[in-house]
């Protein structure tokens, strides 16, 4: 089955560009997704599957990365700090995302099956991933 890169629709692309448009026309201030929706008169559902699809069309052709921050909402970004933050923000969110599916969830099930293949192989590899995560989390340039 093809990434879901690969299976983007013409309707979404068809939302991506009008997207496109409406944050080049909004530059350099960006738009909270309620004025984004308002401003290209898509449908919640339109916007946030245009978004997903101009995040891959931005990959692919090389574009200003599009970020969100809760200040300015939507919008292209250029400077590498704010980038560095922007992607630190992430990092973060996921890492919390991963620890509480580790204590939630993989613990739980490790309690109740500590020596299932599965299970050791799963913790090993959520534990590398967590710790990456926080190496990258707690990055400070110096």
């Amino acid at each position: 089955m093809p990434r879901a890169s690969q299976r983007r629709s013409p309707a979404a692309q068809r939302h991506a560009d009008t997207l496109r448009y409406v944050l080049f026309e909004a530059r350099p201030a960006g738009l909270a997704f309620k004025q984004l929706v308002r401003s290209s008169e898509l449908s919640t559902h339109q916007a946030r599957a245009g978004l997903a699809c101009l995040r891959d069309t931005i990959a692919e052709r090389e574009w200003p990365p599009l970020i969100w921050t809760k200040a300015d909402g939507y919008r292209f970004c250029s400077d590498p700090s704010e980038l560095q933050a922007y992607e630190v923000a992430v990092i973060r969110e996921k890492l919390t995302e991963i620890r509480r599916f580790i204590t939630g969830v993989v613990a739980p099930h490790a309690a109740l099956q500590p020596k299932g293949r599965w299970i050791r192989h799963l913790n090993t590899q959520l534990n590398s991933v967590e710790s990456t995560l926080d190496v990258i989390a707690d990055y400070i340039d110096a």
